[in-house]
């Protein structure tokens, strides 16, 4: 199978091209001006200009499918006015030029492209799974958005899929990677009340699922979380467990919400979404790591 891929140099498109090529499949990764060069075969493209070499994309050829990982991260900083418009625009732009150009090429390949459960908004005890409608916020908004770019391809005639996927745990980054040093040093805790529902999913299932999509040829929105979702308290007192180091301590909310500024803790730290994965289970995927338990010390291994 040949698959381009946008957001190759992230935790998720590392993993998964490392994946890809492990199996014999031929990645072609799509690379801005700046990016850390790629061993792989590249095709240059600028979204944020909506500009690609015409050459560039007639060499590449016909692609099976591309896996759409793009976007700015939504935990790296504070959530300015400004870097509220990079995190939609940075994924919208991409998005939509990229189903532009695969509709001009006469593509009708597959599409796989990241959306996440944000797009459920603060639920509560509500359990959600891809029937849900979507939820309020700035999150939400932005997600909605997105997979609404996505489908400018299946209009086209091509396949989409939309993988809403929740918190990944792994120690090589994400939210994991900045906890780790305090729950090694015995300072970890619960974020807020601890009460709120989470939904995490290993690397590892992340993906598999993704290879899963692929493979299948699956559509629709798809849930890329683990089986039981959990508390902010069951997380904590699971990576306590697997590091033998106490998790006594607690961030209260006000705290976050002063650090981080209401919006991004309410929607990142503080939401509560207790979301299950659907359509994947009844597809036949099987998850490796099915509990949070399995998940941290997948993450830690």
């Amino acid at each position: 199978m040949r698959v381009g891929l946008t957001g190759a140099s992230g935790l998720l498109g590392r993993a998964l091209t490392d994946a890809l090529s492990q199996r014999g499949d031929e990645v072609v990764v799509f690379t801005r001006p700046g990016s850390t060069p790629s061993p792989h075969p590249t095709l240059d493209w600028d979204p944020l200009r909506q500009s690609i070499a015409p050459a560039d994309f007639e060499r590449v050829g016909e692609l099976d499918a591309v896996v759409n990982l793009a976007g700015a991260g939504i935990g790296d900083r504070r959530w300015t006015l400004a870097r509220r418009r990079e995190i939609r625009d940075s994924r919208l732009s991409v998005t939509r030029f990229l189903c532009e150009l695969l509709a001009r090429a006469g593509s009708r390949g597959h599409l796989v492209s990241a959306s996440a459960i944000g797009y459920y908004g603060l639920r509560g005890d509500e359990t959600l799974d891809e029937a849900s409608t979507p939820g309020e916020g700035f999150l939400a908004d932005v997600c909605v958005a997105w997979e609404d770019a996505a489908t400018g391809y299946a209009v086209a005639g091509g396949e989409v899929a939309t993988l809403r996927t929740g918190i990944v745990l792994d120690a090589r980054g994400g939210a994991l990677a900045r906890q780790l040093p305090l729950f090694r040093r015995g300072l970890g805790g619960r974020l807020g009340p601890g009460t709120q529902w989470v939904s995490p999913i290993s690397l590892e299932d992340h993906v598999r699922a993704t290879l899963f999509t692929l493979d299948h040829r699956l559509t629709g929105a798809l849930n890329l979380v683990a089986p039981s979702p959990t508390t902010n308290a069951g997380l904590t007192r699971a990576l306590s467990r697997a590091l033998g180091r106490p998790g006594r301590f607690a961030v209260p909310s006000f705290a976050l919400r002063l650090a981080l500024g209401r919006q991004m803790a309410d929607e990142l730290v503080l939401a509560s979404q207790r979301v299950v994965p659907t359509r994947l289970l009844g597809a036949g995927f099987a998850f490796e790591h099915a509990t949070v338990e399995e998940i941290v010390r997948a993450a830690l291994n």
